[in-house]
C-alpha cells in the first residue's frame, strides 16, 4: 500500500526536470562537442549528486519506508540501464556517428525514453491494479529474461537488415550523409532526415525494448508511480554522462551482463513469492542487489588481470 501523492508534487517535479533539461541543452550544451572523460565524470557525479538529494528529500517528506524504496528503485534502474550503453556503442559504431554529435542523440532519445516510461509506468501499475495476478507473470517474465541473458547467443551486427532502418527508408526520403548535426536537411527543396535522424530512432526503439525489463523490475519493488517514475528519471537522466564515461571501457565489466541477469531473476522470484504470501523486504532486495553488482563488477576486474597476466 501507497499514500497518493498530490498532484502540485507531481507538477513540481516535471518541471523541475524540464528546467534542468533546459539548461542542459540550451546553456551547457548548446553547441555540439566531444564530450570528454572529465567532463563526463563531473556530469556523472552532478546528476547522482542531484538523485542523492531527492532521496533526501523523500526521507524527510515521506519516510525511511519511501527513502529506501526510492534508493532501491534507482539502483536497480541504474543498473539496468548499464546495458543500453553498449548498444549506443554498436549503433553509434554502425553508424560512424562522430563523438561531438553523440550528446545530441542521446539528449533527444532521453526525452523520448521519458515520455515512453511514463506511458509503461502508468500502464503497468493501472494493469496491476485491476488485475493483480499479473504480477506473477511479471514475474515470470523477469525470471525467464534473466536466464536468458545468462544464456550466450549469437549477437546480429548487421543493423542495414533490421526493420527499423527498412521501415524508416519506407516512410521517409533519406540522405546517406550528415549535414553538422541536423536530423533534417533540404535536398532540391525537399526535407530529408539524415543519418543522425535513423540512430535517434534507433536509441528510441532500444530504450523501448530495455523498458520491457526494468518496469516489471522497478514495479517489483513498488506500485507507487510516484516513486517508480522519479527513480527511473534520474536513472535516465544521468545515462548519457555515464555512457561517455565508460565507453572507453565497455570490454572491462563483462561480467556485469550476467550480474544483472541475476538481479532480474532475482527480482522475478521475489514477484512469484507473493503468491505463496512471501514478502522480501525493500532492505533485503537492496542489500542483494549491491552485493550482485559489487562481485560482478570485482569478477570483471580480476578476470581483466588474469588475463593481462596470461599475455605478459
Amino acid at each position: 500500500m501507497y499514500h497518493e501523492t498530490s498532484l502540485a508534487a507531481w507538477i513540481g517535479f516535471i518541471v523541475f526536470v524540464l528546467v534542468i533539461l533546459l539548461l542542459d541543452l540550451g546553456v551547457f550544451h548548446k553547441k555540439s562537442h566531444t564530450v570528454g572523460f572529465k567532463e563526463s565524470i563531473i556530469w556523472s557525479v552532478i546528476w547522482i549528486s542531484l538523485a542523492m538529494a531527492f532521496a533526501g528529500l523523500i526521507y524527510f517528506w515521506k519516510g525511511p519506508d519511501d527513502f529506501m524504496v526510492f534508493l532501491t528503485g534507482y539502483v536497480i534502474e541504474k543498473s539496468l540501464s548499464v546495458d543500453n550503453l553498449f548498444v549506443f556503442l554498436l549503433i553509434f559504431g554502425f553508424f560512424k556517428i562522430p563523438n561531438e554529435y553523440q550528446h545530441k542523440v542521446l539528449f533527444y532519445g532521453i526525452l523520448g525514453a521519458l515520455v515512453m516510461r511514463a506511458f509503461f509506468i502508468w500502464a503497468g501499475i493501472a494493469i496491476l491494479e485491476q488485475f493483480t495476478w499479473v504480477i506473477y507473470i511479471f514475474g515470470g517474465f523477469l525470471l525467464v529474461s534473466g536466464i536468458k541473458m545468462l544464456i550466450p547467443q549469437k549477437e546480429e551486427h548487421d543493423l542495414e537488415k533490421s526493420w527499423v532502418i527498412r521501415w524508416t527508408k519506407k516512410i521517409f526520403p533519406t540522405v546517406p550523409h550528415f549535414d553538422n548535426d541536423k536530423f533534417f536537411t533540404k535536398v532540391n527543396g525537399v526535407r530529408h532526415i539524415t543519418p543522425l535522424f535513423i540512430t535517434l530512432i534507433f536509441v528510441e526503439v532500444s530504450d523501448l525494448v530495455f523498458a520491457v525489463d526494468s518496469i516489471p523490475a522497478i514495479i517489483g519493488i513498488t506500485k507507487d508511480p510516484f516513486l517508480v517514475f522519479t527513480s527511473n528519471v534520474f536513472a535516465i537522466l544521468g545515462l548519457r554522462s555515464l555512457y561517455f564515461a565508460l565507453k572507453g571501457f565497455a570490454d572491462i565489466f563483462h561480467y556485469l551482463k550476467y550480474g544483472l541477469a541475476l538481479i532480474l531473476m532475482f527480482i522475478g522470484v521475489k514477484m512469484l513469492l507473493l503468491g505463496f504470501d512471501i514478502h522480501v523486504k525493500v532492505q533485503v532486495t537492496m542489500m542483494v542487489i549491491f552485493s550482485i553488482l559489487t562481485l560482478s563488477v570485482i569478477f570483471s576486474l580480476w578476470s581483466n588481470k588474469q588475463k593481462k597476466k596470461a599475455l605478459s
